[in-house]
């Protein structure tokens, strides 16, 4: 199969017209991006000058916080400050390390991951995966498939490495089409990213950017892991559901009857391994495990007088279950994943965790690059003040174009989701975005919370038709070995109905949950803001 099969259209590939050259200027835009650490130094840099130049004219804006309010500036107005000068050389160089070391996702991530590395490296991810696809009946395997995938964000790559295969493979098993099996699971673990039952690593690194930007109007505002929890867990089961409609609705009709003839490779050497009874006995003391874990875990927070409760009004709210919740996930994935493995064979003492957990802490070594030069940008922006005069400003905006309403949220969305087509990262996005439109939906009246939950919606249902998202090309390559002309063009059109139902029907839902229904999007979380 050569490089020219993957990547250029074929005639069969449907590549005319409009939409056609949308896409195609949207990679051509795409691969002027530089890459997110470059972009997150230029950006930094970018931040350095911008205040020398706004900083000499003087550009300041009225300080929207109330008067004796923690932070506000005595003479109630705040200024651009200048990092183009001996005082701002001085607190750049000074605040380097200190930057780095105090950017709050970075620590939540790395603890939360030693937990999961243990259940992903333990095969406990990879059998509890297989078992819920292949135990499901004919009837249900789509859905499964959709809703593995959503669940396999908890251990990142997982799905893209074993679900969106053998997802194809169990089509092609049941006279299906592979590449609808293939486009479900790509469209469970890609468009529906931000949606889970559990709480996953992309949790604290998203709210410790939004509180960073929070902080910007609000010096004491605190964003949790959990504050989108409730929200993603209902998400979970509609992009399920929508998934699972659009590919037996719309894809698989598309595609019609597969003829094998098509294929690159020999399929009928292609073996899917179902769990073994030992893999099967193991993945039964994980599940008694975890639920003995969280067991323990309700004693804490349950009663009156939980442990865990907050020491002053004994409420859930603000409690340390909450704050320490990061804990929690690495003990939620470490207890079970250790308890498979054991049972599995594939783990037999502490070295093999801690081997478990030194091979995912050696894949963080770009993540760690990234959050250096991403603390510097989201420093400077603070300490220059740009964030709150730009928040200020665009604020100042939307009311006047009468678009302080809930219906912001749309544009914000769209947004969203049209910035990921170029920027794939979720967390360089957010920490790109979030210093901007955090603080401005903030003086708009709307709670940081509520903000990111929108943010999650917009950056994960583009995903799946994003030529700049990191996995496309091996899904291309995945695709490739069932349809050898496959195209870019071909996988994109196959996966936009995804898009424009996940976007429709996730939009939806956060207005409805949010704002009909008036239910919070996490606990403990608020809609609107209060200064």
């Amino acid at each position: 199969m050569s490089v020219e099969n993957i990547t250029k259209p074929t005639e069969s590939t449907p590549q005319k017209g409009l939409f056609s050259r949308f896409l195609t200027t949207v990679e051509w835009l795409g691969n002027l991006l530089p890459h997110p650490v470059t972009l997150f130094a230029l950006l930094a840099l970018g931040i350095v000058i911008l205040s020398g130049i706004l900083g000499y004219f003087e550009v300041s804006v009225v300080d929207p916080r109330p008067e004796g309010a923690k932070g506000r500036s005595p003479d109630g107005m705040i200024p651009v400050i200048s990092l183009l000068s001996a005082e701002g050389l001085q607190r750049i160089v000074t605040g380097l390390v200190t930057n780095f070391t105090g950017f709050a996702p970075l620590g939540t991530v790395l603890v939360a991951l030693l937990g999961v590395s243990v259940a992903e490296h333990s095969g406990l991810l990879s059998t509890a995966m297989r078992a819920l696809v292949m135990n499901a009946s004919k009837r249900m395997v789509t859905f499964a498939i959709v809703f593995a995938g959503i669940i396999s964000n908890t251990a990142s790559e997982l799905g893209y490495v074993v679900l969106i295969p053998l997802a194809a493979m169990i089509f092609h098993a049941l006279g299906r089409h592979p590449l609808a099996g293939l486009a479900a699971a790509f469209a469970g673990v890609s468009a529906g990213y931000s949606a889970n039952l559990l709480l996953g690593t992309v949790d604290p690194l998203l709210s410790g950017i939004t509180e960073a930007a929070a902080r910007m109007i609000d010096p004491d505002y605190v964003v949790g892991p959990e504050v989108n929890w409730y929200f993603m867990f209902i998400s979970t089961f509609l992009i399920a559901a929508m998934g699972t409609l659009v590919t037996e609705k719309v894809v698989e009709p598309r595609l019609g009857q597969y003829d094998s003839n098509e294929a690159s490779v020999a399929l009928d050497k292609q073996k899917m391994e179902a769990p073994s009874d030992v893999e099967i006995r193991a993945l039964k003391w994980a599940g008694v495990a975890f639920f003995s874990v969280c067991a323990v875990l309700a004693l804490t927070v349950i009663p009156d007088n939980g442990i865990l409760r907050h020491p002053n009004t004994g409420e859930v709210a603000g409690s340390p279950f909450l704050k320490g919740i990061v804990a929690f996930i690495f003990i939620s994935f470490a207890i079970p994943g250790f308890v498979y493995g054991r049972l599995a064979g594939t783990m037999k003492n502490d070295r093999d965790i801690i081997n478990a957990m030194s091979k995912s802490m050696g894949s963080m070594g770009l993540y760690i690059t990234l959050v250096f030069f991403a603390a510097q940008f989201v420093a400077f922006f603070n300490w220059t003040n740009l964030g709150t005069v730009m928040a200020v400003e665009g604020a100042a905006l939307l009311q006047k174009l009468g678009l302080d309403g809930p219906e912001v949220f749309v544009l914000f969305i769209l947004m969203c989701g049209i910035v990921n087509l170029s920027l794939g990262s979720a967390s360089a996005q957010w920490a790109v975005t979030a210093p901007i439109f955090v603080p401005m939906l903030m003086l708009v009246g709307y709670a940081p919370e509520v903000i990111q939950a929108a943010y999650r919606i917009g950056d994960s249902v583009t995903n799946v038709i994003s030529p700049m998202m990191s996995y496309f090309g091996l899904i291309m390559a995945m695709a490739a070995k069932y349809k050898r002309d496959v195209g870019m063009g071909t996988l994109i059109a196959m996966m936009l109905p995804y898009s424009m139902v996940f976007m429709i029907g996730w939009t939806l839902l956060f207005f409805i949950w949010v704002f009909v229904l008036g239910m919070p999007v996490g606990p403990g979380a608020a809609t609107y803001y209060q200064p």
